[in-house]
């Protein structure tokens, strides 16, 4: 059978080329009951951060690491499940924001103790920098408006109110703007 020769270098060039096959791998070998696995992050005390776990990780497939507030300080980690939702996996507060005092958290900035009133229950010490905490309860739709909830809007009606206010202060005050000039 005769095959079709390129006619020009460029076709050349373009012309499928033969797949080669690849030799599938084997699959990894179990891992032996002896043998040293890599340890969890936290576990040895030697990094910049504490760890507080809300939710063990295997309930994730994927994670992202989020800044809260100023850079550095306490940061969040997110993780999104089969599903697709995202939640809280852990937190991570960085040494100088907090130190261990006899098995215990002592935050030692507004921002970590903010994070340590905020959780479920105090955080329990499991060795090297790793803690476990219970996430904050969630609040049914029942429940809401919560009085938190009612504060702030209080306080965000007020401020409209009070722009507003300012507005029309200027309007009716100034009378004579740049325009009204010719």
């Amino acid at each position: 059978m005769r095959t079709a020769m390129p006619t020009s270098p460029r076709r050349a060039a373009s012309a499928p080329k033969p797949r080669k096959r690849r030799a599938k791998l084997p699959a990894k070998p179990a891992a032996k009951s002896g043998a040293k696995s890599r340890a969890k992050p936290g576990t040895k005390g030697g990094g910049r951060f504490f760890h507080i776990e809300l939710r063990p990780s295997v309930r994730f497939v994927a994670f992202r690491v989020q800044d809260v507030g100023r850079p550095g300080g306490v940061e969040r980690v997110a993780g999104q499940r089969a599903d697709g939702s995202w939640d809280t996996a852990k937190w991570l507060i960085e040494k100088t924001q907090a130190h261990l005092d006899k098995g215990t958290l002592v935050p030692d900035s507004l921002e970590a103790e903010k994070l340590l009133r905020s959780l479920g229950s105090a955080p329990v010490h499991l060795g090297g920098d790793r803690f476990r905490a219970k996430p904050r309860r969630d609040i049914p739709e029942s429940e809401k408006p919560t009085p938190a909830m009612r504060r702030a809007q209080r306080a965000n009606i007020k401020k409209a109110q009070a722009a507003l206010r300012a507005r029309r202060r200027a309007a009716a005050g100034g009378g004579t703007n740049a325009r009204g000039k010719a």
